[in-house]
């Protein structure tokens, strides 16, 4: 499952970056803004399809959210979680290691490795996310909060066995995450993936663009990383509260807290 998660998150981190990079790298002279939507849908879709033996996750916080809510075996989730985050820096060093020329131009020297906010050529913002100047924290914080609720209630949908997409869910998650993009793309990046976020931002910090990847924002680092895991469960909540009808610990009474409390009365009974 490491190897299904790595690989998965490889190609999806190759297509979003490689997007991204050919568009600023060329200063839009080879794609636009929405070029680099297409990029990262198309990633995911392909992503999804090589892993899908360990299906498709490449997302940390969504492998937390399927353990919460669908029962992921959570002896699981380390794997995951490691494969995905490997498999994002893996991706982010290839990505760099094709654009090194491109940078070094885009930069004007070859020994130049800016960051947004600290040089008007910086080109950390090809491997990590960064807010748009206008942004607030709250408003850092709610977009990415939003966008991923949004991507988990798609993929549950999709993944519905009821209603859902079937085989054509990869194509379906295509969609989601291009239409996420056009709607949520432009104030944070939308990264909607810790692993997606924080892998490319350590390689940055690793190849000489300095702790300036980290303190940039006012360390606006952690906001990808902790508001995508709070909303990937908030729209699993959403979900099994309004439209699953499935196994789910929000299916069950008191919304899974009655067996908590019977079985707090049980160990109370067992020790008198």
């Amino acid at each position: 499952m490491f190897l299904s998660e790595f690989l998965g998150t490889f190609i999806l981190i190759l297509f979003g970056l490689g997007s991204i990079a050919q568009v600023v790298l060329s200063n839009d002279q080879k794609g636009i803004f929405i070029s680099t939507n297409y990029g990262m849908a198309i990633g995911l879709m392909i992503g999804a399809y090589v892993a899908a033996k360990s299906g498709g996750h490449l997302n940390p916080a969504v492998t937390l959210a399927m353990c919460v809510y669908r029962k992921h075996p959570w002896r699981m989730l380390p794997a995951y979680v490691a494969g995905q985050f490997a498999g994002a820096f893996c991706g982010a060093a290839v990505v760099y290691g094709n654009y090194m020329s491109a940078i070094d131009v885009f930069e004007g020297t070859a020994s130049a490795r800016t960051v947004p906010g600290f040089s008007p050529r910086a080109t950390a913002g090809v491997f990590a996310t960064y807010p748009a100047t206008f942004m607030t924290k709250t408003g850092e914080f709610f977009s990415e909060f939003l966008a991923t609720a949004i991507l988990y209630i798609g993929i549950v949908s999709l993944a519905d066995k009821k209603h859902g997409a079937g085989n054509l869910m990869p194509l379906g998650l295509l969609f989601l995450v291009f239409g996420l993009g056009l709607a949520f793309g432009s104030e944070t990046g939308y990264a909607m993936n810790p692993a997606r976020d924080l892998a490319p931002r350590l390689l940055t910090s690793l190849v000489g663009y300095g702790s300036h990847v980290w303190t940039a924002a006012g360390h606006y680092f952690w906001i990808p990383v902790v508001a995508p895991f709070l909303g990937a469960l908030f729209g699993g909540f959403l979900y099994d509260t309004f439209i699953f009808t499935g196994e789910s610990p929000i299916n069950t009474p008191w919304m899974g807290l009655r067996k908590m409390v019977f079985l707090e009365k049980a160990n109370e009974r067992s020790m008198v």
